[in-house]
Parts: structure tokens; sequence; C-alpha cells
């Protein structure tokens, strides 16, 4: 990835959101466990937000502050990696979700080293730790659903 700008960074964080948006309705709109796709729905609002923030940065606004460093099971370290399709059971999505969450961190984490722009790089370490506490959600999901029944 090479960005010319911090334009070219904010545009193509944008479009990663838009894209996590998309994917967890998508995944939402498939599942026929209630709790299931309220949470999944509840990750696409979570995800429009963090374009909302890209936004607003993008339109001049300050971005004010850094959350606190998210603990990490490291499930997602030890599933094995899977690809969306209709049928998917909820082990799969969970699994599908950690390894995207668990990319997205690295991504932000990698964008927020390439610019020296201080506004920018709080924002994108912000958006991994958001990234970070979505993955932490999946794994104890994970944890108490699936891991407890085997």
């Amino acid at each position: 990835m090479n960005f010319n700008s911090v334009n070219d960074i904010l545009d193509f964080a944008i479009k990663r959101e838009e894209g996590a948006e998309n994917f967890y309705n998508t995944l939402a709109s498939k599942m026929t466990n209630p709790a299931t796709k309220k949470m999944l729905e509840e990750f696409a609002v979570e995800e429009h937000g963090h374009k909302v923030k890209l936004e607003e940065v993008k339109a001049g606004k300050k971005f004010a502050g850094l959350e606190e460093k998210v603990p990490d099971l490291k499930i997602a370290d030890y599933t094995v990696e899977g690809e969306y399709s209709d049928n998917m059971s909820f082990q799969d999505t969970l699994i599908l979700a950690m390894k995207r969450e668990k990319a997205a961190f690295k991504l932000y984490s990698k964008l927020a080293e390439s610019t020296t722009d201080e506004n920018l790089k709080n924002l994108l370490k912000n958006l991994a730790q958001e990234e970070s506490k979505h993955k932490l959600r999946f794994e104890i999901e994970y944890d108490e659903i699936v891991l407890k029944e085997n």
C-alpha cells in the first residue's frame, strides 16, 4: 500500500469501514438466531461509526483521545481460516469475524505508523483499539458458546 497523502489514507480507511459495515449487515441478514443477528447488526453500526469518525477527520475535525489497551485472548490465532458462505455455522461466522477484526487491527496499526500527522495517527490508533475490542467480543462469544459446547 502506497499512500501519497493523509486523504489517501482516510479514503482507504473509509472504504474499508464501508466494506466491514456491509459485511456485518449481510451476515446479519442470513442469521436465524436472533441473538447472533442482533450482535452482527451492532457491529455494523459500530463500523459505520468508524466511517463517520474518518469522514469527520477528513473534513478537518480534530480527533480527541485514545482508549486503553484491549486484552487479546488470542483465540483467532488458533482458528482455521474461513470464507463467507450463505450456510455458515455460528462457529464459522465467529471465526471469520475474528479474523477480519484481527486484520483490521493490524491494518490500522500499520497505517498509524505510516503517517506523521498526529491527528490522523491518534484516530488510526483509536480505530485499531476499537477493532481489537470487536475481536475480543467475538473471542468471548466463541469461548463462552463454542468452546464450552465441545
